[in-house]
């Protein structure tokens, strides 16, 4: 096995969005691949403009030698000042680059990852020493809470995996090049050229050497089980939890050592959000006897769009830093053809919330901010489109709700991630929390 690496020294922590690029088992020169791997990554340059990093490995076998390669765009949210991919073990044998958060990583390492190496301060080291305690296997993934993508090699047995994370906050792809290699990229733009199949990597699912296709990892009991026998024991909701649930998950989501801050539209959804984060904020300034930082909250709309009103109002109530910005229908025509480029989709629906949101991520860019929160995923499971009230019962009810939640990967968190990514913000989705959504999609609702 002969490795070299580069883009990484040192001291090495990753945190934050980001965008990723593997390819496994090609017959392409180890050189040549690793040209194409980085033109590949740069392709995904807007997600990580903080540091770039690739690794490539040879694998010796009977019939020939075969080359694997990860790449690494960075955005520095958590530990700004370090923070290089890939990610290794201690001695360099598995390798990993990784997308998104793992909100649950100090639980990890005092639980039963304790005792485990850890090189860095990484939340997302962690899926390292999971793997090299369970292996490839949906047991492996299934430990951790977050929103991620990742591709991990092992350079001793010659294994690859990548995962994904449950809901398919984090936008993966796939495919499969001339060279016999298997692909794996953030985004669409970054395969297409070098593949001659490809397609988008399904949420709630790993895949590793050997497989013929994804296996499910995330298969909750609300997803799987019909509705009456989920709903047997006949919980009902409880205001007290529901809160404390939600707060639990907006609080996890506050790692950050950057500014950050929340879309804001005024809306039932966002205002819920920004005003339990400013109230958290608030309540974790005063537990370490340190000023609160400044929570920015964002809204955007065309000249006399009521959703400023309302976000101002909203954010005059609760404290926030605001900023309302407006733009015109020429603005929003001149910029369609490049936010179809970042959102890869022709959906119109998609489109049409997506330009405006695309927009507004470079106005947050601007003010510094590098993460925001948002309101995704509320509607789809709390039945808040109109056309729910027709549901004729509460099977059909849930079975709504599940289909729009799979469905979510194809449209609003689609539009999150990669409108937000464009200009290197990153999304966090706290309805969306795998430990929420149990609890929600756990109610008897009839």
């Amino acid at each position: 096995m002969m490795a070299s690496r580069a883009g990484s020294a040192g001291r090495v922590v990753a945190n934050g969005a980001c965008g990723i690029v593997g390819i496994f088992d090609s017959e392409t020169e180890p050189l040549a691949l690793r040209q194409r791997a980085r033109e590949m990554s740069g392709l995904q340059r807007h997600r990580g403009p903080d540091w770039s990093g690739t690794h490539v490995t040879t694998h010796r076998l009977d019939d020939g030698d075969t080359s694997s390669v990860i790449a690494h765009e960075r955005l520095s949210i958590v530990d700004p000042d370090s923070g290089e991919q890939p990610l290794f073990n201690h001695d360099g044998t598995v390798s990993l680059a990784a997308n998104g958060e793992i909100y649950n990583h100090l639980d990890l390492k005092k639980g039963i990852l304790q005792g485990a190496h850890f090189v860095t301060g990484s939340d997302s080291e962690v899926i390292i020493p999971l793997y090299e305690t369970f292996g490839a296997c949906a047991e492996m993934v299934d430990q951790l809470d977050g929103i991620f993508a990742f591709v991990l090699m092992d350079e001793k047995t010659g294994t690859f995996m990548a995962a994904r994370d449950p809901i398919g906050v984090i936008s993966l792809y796939w495919g499969w090049g001339p060279d016999g290699s298997v692909c794996f990229a953030s985004e669409m733009k970054a395969i297409q050229e070098h593949c001659e199949q490809f397609e988008q990597f399904p949420p709630g699912s790993f895949f590793a050497s050997g497989m013929e296709a994804p296996q499910r990892w995330f298969q909750p009991a609300w997803m799987q089980e019909p509705y009456r026998q989920l709903t047997s024991n006949g919980e009902r909701v409880d205001l007290d939890v529901l809160r404390d649930s939600l707060t639990r998950s907006i609080e996890k989501r506050m790692m950050s050592d950057v500014p950050w801050g929340v879309l804001l539209s005024g809306g039932l959804d966002s205002s819920l959000v920004a005003s339990i984060a400013m109230r958290s904020v608030q309540k974790q300034a005063k537990t370490q006897g340190t000023p609160a930082w400044p929570l920015h909250s964002f809204c955007i709309g065309l000249e006399g769009s009521p959703d400023l009103a309302a976000a101002q109002s909203v954010a005059d109530f609760i404290g926030t830093t605001h900023h309302n910005y407006t733009f015109t229908v020429e603005e929003a025509l001149d910029a369609v053809r490049e936010a179809v480029y970042h959102l890869e989709t022709y959906d119109v629906t998609t489109i049409r919330a997506g330009t405006p949101m695309f927009l507004i991520a470079r106005k947050i860019k601007s003010t510094g901010v590098k993460m925001v929160m948002s309101g995704e995923g509320a509607d789809e499971m709390l039945g808040g489109y109109l056309y729910f009230h027709k549901a004729p019962n509460a099977e059909e009810f849930h079975e709504e709700n599940v289909r729009k939640l799979n469905d979510l990967h194809n449209y609003d968190c689609l539009r999150a991630n990669k409108a937000m990514m464009a200009w290197g913000v990153e999304a966090r989705v706290p309805f969306l929390d795998r430990h929420f959504l149990d609890y929600i999609m756990g109610f008897d609702t009839r």
